[in-house]
């Protein structure tokens, strides 16, 4: 990304030597991205993030369907006109993730009726396999170490909505914006990355997760979340871990594990300024009890045994001392 950012500046829609080069990368990036996906080219439009993205498409269409279990990117647009899952059943275009960013929820989807698919993949890409059998997808960089402020969004047949963002050519005519091609060029050699070391990184987190919990099994009145809701989770993603602790309060547990020197959330990291209960864990069906002392654990490449076995054990810590204020 370096070149991009500290000396090749040039806008990529410029048509001198300098913007030329700028948009081979930035198409080289496209290319990397939807060999990644085993898509075309041309199936992929740049965004800011999964958020633009998801925007893009739920503002596209009248009838929008959406999952209890979606990103605030577009479960927030149940206050502007979109519908519940329950309350649509002529709906054009129906959203549902493949996992959910709180809980590691894994979605099957199941066609019904005639309406079309949006996929939210921001925590499935380069990290489970992928099979692109919607009509949209979205994700973000940054889910795959990439750098943030940076996504896509993909169309089947490079059939995209109505630009969201208007004002120039950019990106096909799909997507107004001087692009960011230092970020651009970042997303494809990380998404490259990704993808080759899928197989490894999803074992990692596989023990990583088994580390905590093996841990917490000497702990009372705690539960893991993620499966159930509708449509059910069959599956539940290595790389996240929510869990539950009675007589405690998430946030409280957020801070106390921060002082030992471990970052986690009570939630999706997009909320975590909200004293709302998450609608994820709502829809699951959590009574207020095991809502309010719900945390979400992430795991990745630069985390050990060591240490998740090490976070597992100051959680217990954290959570007894708080349970004797109670």
């Amino acid at each position: 990304m370096r070149p991009w950012m500290e000396d090749e500046f040039a806008n990529a829609n410029s048509i001198h030597s300098a913007g030329l080069k700028a948009r081979a990368a930035v198409d080289t990036a496209r290319t990397q991205v939807a060999v990644a996906l085993g898509v075309d080219p041309d199936e992929i439009v740049f965004t800011s993030g999964a958020t633009e993205a998801n925007n893009w498409v739920a503002n596209a269409f009248e009838r929008v369907r959406v999952s209890p279990i979606e990103h605030s990117s577009l479960w927030e647009r149940l206050k502007g006109g979109a519908y519940a899952w329950d309350q649509c059943n002529e709906p054009e275009i129906s959203c549902c993730m493949a996992v959910n960013n709180e809980t590691g929820g894994r979605y099957r989807h199941a066609t019904v009726g005639t309406e079309k698919w949006h996929c939210d993949l921001t925590q499935a890409v380069g990290k489970i396999p992928i099979e692109l059998g919607f009509e949209f997808a979205s994700f973000s960089a940054h889910k795959f170490y990439g750098p943030k402020g940076v996504g896509a969004l993909y169309a089947k047949d490079a059939r995209f909505p109505l630009p969201l963002l208007i004002g120039g050519e950019h990106e096909m005519g799909h997507r107004a914006g001087t692009l960011n091609v230092g970020a651009i060029v970042g997303m494809g050699e990380a998404i490259s990355r990704a993808i080759a070391s899928q197989e490894e990184d999803f074992e990692h987190a596989m023990a990583l997760r088994n580390a905590v919990k093996e841990e917490l099994s000497v702990l009372s009145d705690w539960q893991e979340n993620g499966l159930g809701a509708f449509p059910a989770a069959d599956k539940l993603s290595p790389f996240i871990l929510n869990v539950s602790f009675l007589e405690v309060e998430g946030e409280a547990t957020v801070i106390g594990l921060d002082h030992a020197g471990f970052a986690i959330s009570s939630g999706a990291a997009c909320s975590s300024w909200s004293n709302e209960p998450s609608h994820v864990l709502t829809a699951l069906g959590l009574p207020i009890e095991w809502l309010r002392g719900s945390i979400r654990i992430s795991f990745g490449r630069s985390n050990t045994v060591e240490s998740a076995r090490s976070l597992a054990k100051n959680l217990i810590l954290v959570v007894e001392n708080l349970r004797k204020l109670v």
